[in-house]
């Protein structure tokens, strides 16, 4: 509890690696009911990325996802934390250069022969440079080649692993939902539809459910009077509103916001951000990734700030907006 809040989700050291790029870099963050928590900081991040981590639409490389005290992902120790990463990084640009220079000798050779055809010398050398360019591509180097396989094993042997089956995905997913920036609708639907599908098949809902239910939400954004109307006779802000209907449709505990007005014309973003702050003085539990420091400012009750992969500061928003004492987030600010 914090202020009698109810904790309702807890995120714990999550991780995501793309190779040896590392997106995100053991991050943890409680959320609490009710909670407004604006996530912001510069293009590249790992925003959007830690987003799609909590509802597993990535999967973290590793970590743990606590959901009303039960856990639903836990993965403490990964395969990328016993791998040589010098020596792999080493071989990796050593065989780009090999790549590079094989492909160059061939296509030195073949350029050649197109000046002079009757070089049988060339064709020889054309033959040989391709032979050996395709052994090359043949061999890519594989990070798995650099992994200490007893160590892992040794590390993970008294671990509980978690992760979800698509069935307890689904109901996750149903309780904590996302909200995306490029609206993520059915074209081939009506607005209505839009709204009802996902309360029928994942909540099990009857049409004449799932209509009602439609409907109270499109009129709380609304959008009431466009429900017989396509998505593509709707504008940007009109359909991140039937989105958020949608959201709210499948009654989740948490929305999650991918930068919801960033797809938006400037003229647009005014009526979606009116819809959040609706939900946020009704109780809505948000976290939402956004570039509207206004909205970070007077409606979210926590300001999240990170910069490659990592949260550098975290608060109070009006303590972190005009407060900041890290110098990333003072040069963020600055640009803003």
């Amino acid at each position: 509890m914090q202020n009698n809040k109810e904790l309702i989700l807890s995120i714990k050291n999550i991780a995501k690696f793309f190779d040896t790029n590392k997106i995100l870099k053991d991050i943890s963050l409680d959320v609490y009911k009710g909670d407004v928590i604006a996530i912001i900081g510069p293009s590249g991040s790992g925003k959007s990325t830690f987003l799609r981590c909590i509802n597993l639409l990535e999967e973290p490389t590793r970590g743990t996802l606590i959901y009303k005290n039960t856990t639903y992902f836990n993965i403490t120790k990964c395969k990328d934390d016993f791998i040589d990463y010098s020596n792999y990084r080493l071989d990796k640009a050593k065989y780009k250069e090999r790549l590079i220079e094989t492909e160059d000798n061939l296509a030195i050779y073949q350029n050649k022969y197109i000046e002079d055809k009757t070089n049988k010398e060339l064709k020889k050398l054309i033959k040989s440079a391709k032979k050996e360019y395709k052994n090359v591509r043949k061999n890519p180097i594989n990070k798995l080649d650099y992994f200490d396989k007893s160590k892992y094993l040794e590390s993970i042997k008294n671990d509980v692993m978690i992760t979800p089956t698509n069935k307890e995905l689904n109901k996750i997913r149903s309780k904590i939902t996302m909200v995306f920036q490029s609206f993520n609708l059915f074209n081939n639907m009506n607005v209505l539809d839009n709204v009802m599908l996902a309360q029928k098949i994942v909540l099990k809902k009857s049409k004449l459910e799932a209509k009602e239910t439609a409907i109270k939400y499109l009129t709380l954004v609304n959008m009431q009077d466009r429900m017989n109307y396509k998505i593509s006779e709707l504008s940007g802000g009109q359909k991140q509103r039937v989105a958020i209907a949608r959201a709210l449709a499948i009654n989740p505990d948490i929305i999650l916001f991918d930068e919801p007005t960033s797809a938006l014309d400037p003229e647009m973003v005014e009526e979606v951000l009116n819809v959040m702050k609706t939900l946020a003085n009704e109780g809505k539990t948000m976290i939402v990734v956004t570039h509207e420091m206004n909205f970070a400012k007077n409606v979210a009750n926590k300001v999240v700030f990170m910069d490659k992969g990592v949260i550098v500061e975290e608060g109070n928003p009006k303590d972190i907006i005009n407060n900041p004492t890290s110098e990333r987030l003072k040069n963020f600010l600055a640009k803003k």
